[in-house]
């Protein structure tokens, strides 16, 4: 049996008040019209194109509630705003229902944006309802169906009057929906004892090695990782431990025997400079890196620690002897989990303890360490599978570096804890291979960027993906030509998400394509093209003055955004100068501009540091970015990243454009000319053009896809001769 649990009930208003509610159900709309008064001293608002289920409505009946019920389309405003005066003036509270629109599971809100408008244009100051449905479970720990644990219904302060109510009425219900999802038990939970049971749990589940075609199965990989864990308990003394391995079998089974060894994995990223991995190791304290001597002889120049520092994964475990892994298979398979509890302290850590650190990718500057808590990863990987629906066993391909946070979350972690298959491979960059796995082991999910994207579309044939589910693709910008090309050939929408080590990482991202039926013709969509897709559940979002963090802007306006939930982390190590800048009473703030659309979509309008300020004006070098990648026209076979827009200092107006560019190399005055003019004829000022065009072999990359706006920086000031 459900619990129901109400909170703000004694703080409503005196006065009758207009009630609106993200969603109820049966069990939420009795329990509302309870604390309200009942019949006597309720009205109930209903939209007749978008009725209540079945159920709703024999409770609306059964109330013996006046019902008022209206057409969006039909029904003026100021008409239907009278109406709602007049049942008020007669002392009643008046409670807007919300109908079932067709959605994705885990939405935050069953008030599609029209009717959000309509809501809005009243003009009549709402007492927001937030109801909130849970499990006691990580699978779908946040639901929008009837299969819930417990049921939360917050009454939340009457808003103040005034205009883009909508928007207002959406910011609090996200903000409380924060907050209960933050309190959800289940997240204080120790993260390797949720590894070891769902391992156990799908013990025939394999990882298949795709550079070897090797397979291994949960069972036996638990029971390997186990072995493993015990001579890093007694050999490593430090509390972080270095892994520099490529997603695979040995990668996996390094963080799992950390995790089980109470020891806390940094995945170094071995495409580092000198200089970050110096950075790394200093701001980290690891004495002892785990990898292999295989790996080591294809990065002859990484700055490879000497002698005892280094610990070979093949070495160490085959000094621990096939008898003794064997045994530890066996434990892991038949040993009760009470004593598999016992013998690691899996319950030891839990919640807010550190049981990663990962750090920054460095596109700007020196890499920041960000420590993962148990509480951030299960919370943020309970966020994702709240929205994605994927069977347990489905294959995910795995060839993001676990250096990087969501190689680390989702394609490490997440398959161990649900049963998902892994389909490793050691390199995001070979298409043609990555290729040949997804329709081998027909892959459900594949995570990728844009410009990896790009790479293996073009060495994909029509029915490549044709297993795939979700192809999300993130960190930098997606073009809608390359959308557009991939569904024209392959069929399959790539899904724009986004996400940050800071946020474990995923905030939001495109799903389910989701539409008008004939029996329900109203909808909220699960993708929308050009945004990063809905807001996970469970994560809070604000939005304030570029310029100035103190000064609010309503969400659907483009500022900085600022975030607030359980994956969303509590500050840099060793930087407590910049923790000051980023958090303000427990926000976080992203350094990343965007807005919110009243259904729940966070477009991005492009990071801070990517601003130009040229002649008063800000001007954006995403948007021009991504005007000249549509326009020029690329060479056969080109499958990186064409150009990128760099600031550089001006006299005369501060600061001036310049274009990085891979695809010219010649008539380089002819072709700013015909850029400028495209610019201008797509609507954008001239003052946003380049002013001048640099030729370079490749725009520099990081490992994850990501420019690397350190590298291009460089770039164009040493063509420009400028000191840096």
């Amino acid at each position: 049996m459900a619990t129901t649990r109400i909170y703000g009930a004694e703080s409503r208003p005196s006065q009758p008040s207009f009630y609106i509610a993200n969603r109820v159900d049966e069990v939420a709309l009795a329990a509302i019209l309870k604390t309200l008064g009942g019949a006597e001293g309720v009205a109930l608002m209903i939209e007749d194109v978008l009725y209540p289920s079945p159920a709703v409505m024999k409770v609306v009946k059964k109330s013996g509630c006046k019902v008022l019920t209206f057409n969006f389309r039909k029904s003026d405003s100021r008409t239907l705003r009278e109406k709602l005066m007049e049942l008020m003036q007669e002392g009643k509270d008046v409670l807007y229902i919300p109908g079932r629109p067709n959605s994705i599971i885990g939405t935050n809100s069953d008030v599609p944006m029209p009717f959000m408008m309509q809501l809005g244009a009243l003009h009549i100051a709402p007492v927001p309802v937030f109801v909130g449905m849970y499990r006691n479970h990580i699978r779908r720990a946040f639901t929008s169906g009837n299969d819930y644990d417990f049921l939360t219904i917050d009454i939340l302060p009457k808003l103040q009057p005034g205009p883009q109510t909508g928007e207002r009425l959406l910011e609090v219900w996200l903000e409380v929906g924060c907050k209960r999802y933050s309190e959800n038990p289940v997240f204080n939970k120790s993260l390797p004892r949720l590894i070891v049971e769902g391992m156990r749990k799908n013990a025939s589940v394999e990882l298949v090695d795709g550079l070897d075609g090797t397979s291994l199965p949960y069972g036996k990989m638990l029971g390997v990782a186990m072995a493993l864990s015990r001579w890093m308990k007694k050999n490593v003394k430090e509390p972080r431990l270095g892994i520099i391995l490529p997603p695979g079998k040995g990668g996996v089974i390094a963080n799992i025997a950390c995790f089980l060894a109470g020891i806390v994995p940094v995945n170094i990223n071995y495409t580092s400079s000198d200089g970050a991995f110096e950075s790394i190791v200093r701001q980290s304290g690891i004495k002892h890196f785990v990898t292999a001597r295989a790996f080591m002889s294809k990065l002859p120049q990484f700055p490879w620690p000497k002698g005892e520092a280094i610990i070979h994964l093949d070495k160490t475990l085959k000094s621990l002897g096939m008898p003794a892994i064997a045994g530890w298979v066996t434990f892991a398979k038949v040993a009760p989990m009470p004593l598999i509890a016992k013998t690691f302290g899996l319950d030891d850590r839990s919640g807010d303890d550190e049981v990663a650190l990962l750090f920054t990718s460095g596109s700007s500057g020196e890499p920041k360490g960000v420590p993962i808590t148990h509480r951030m990863l299960i919370s943020n990987i309970a966020q994702l599978l709240s929205k994605a629906w994927v069977p347990e066993g489905s294959p995910i391909l795995c060839s993001l570096p676990i250096f990087h946070s969501f190689g680390l979350a989702i394609t490490t972690v997440m398959p161990l804890l649900y049963g998902f298959g892994m389909v490793t491979f050691p390199s995001p960059l070979e298409a043609k291979s990555l290729n040949d796995l997804i329709e081998k082991h027909k892959c459900v999910i594949v995570v990728s960027t844009p410009t990896f994207a790009r790479s293996m579309l073009r060495r994909a044939k029509a029915n490549t993906y044709d297993s795939v589910k979700y192809f999300v693709v993130g960190a930098e910008k997606l073009q809608k030509t390359l959308a557009d090309e991939f569904e024209a050939k392959c069929g399959k929408k790539l899904l724009e998400g986004y996400g940050l080590t800071e946020t474990t990482p995923v905030c939001g991202v495109n799903l389910d394509e989701i539409g008008p039926t004939a029996e329900q013709p109203y909808y909220v969509p699960g993708v929308k093209m050009g945004s990063i897709g809905q807001l996970m559940p469970g994560l809070a979002v604000r939005v304030t003055d570029p310029d100035e963090d103190n000064v609010r802007l309503p969400i659907s306006e483009q500022g900085m955004i600022w975030f607030k939930g359980p994956n969303v982390f509590s500050g840099y190590i060793g930087r407590e100068d910049l923790n000051a800048e980023i958090f303000r009473d427990g926000w976080f703030k992203t350094g990343d501009l965007g807005s919110v659309d009243l259904n729940g979509f966070l477009t991005l309008g492009g990071r801070r540091s990517r601003f130009s300020k040229i002649g008063g004006e800000m001007v954006p070098h995403e948007v021009v970015e991504n005007a000249i990648e549509d326009f020029v026209e690329l060479p056969e076979g080109f499958a990186g990243r064409a150009v990128a827009v760099m600031g550089v200092p001006d006299a005369a107006k501060g600061e001036a454009l310049v274009l990085l560019s891979a695809v010219h190399q010649g008539q380089l005055n002819q072709a700013l000319e015909d850029i400028k003019n495209h610019l201008v004829a797509q609507g954008l000022p001239r003052l946003w053009a380049p002013r001048e065009i640099i030729p370079v072999e490749a725009i520099p990359a990081l490992p994850t896809g990501k420019m690397d706006l350190k590298g291009c920086q460089i770039l164009a000031y040493e063509a420009l001769n400028i000191p840096h």
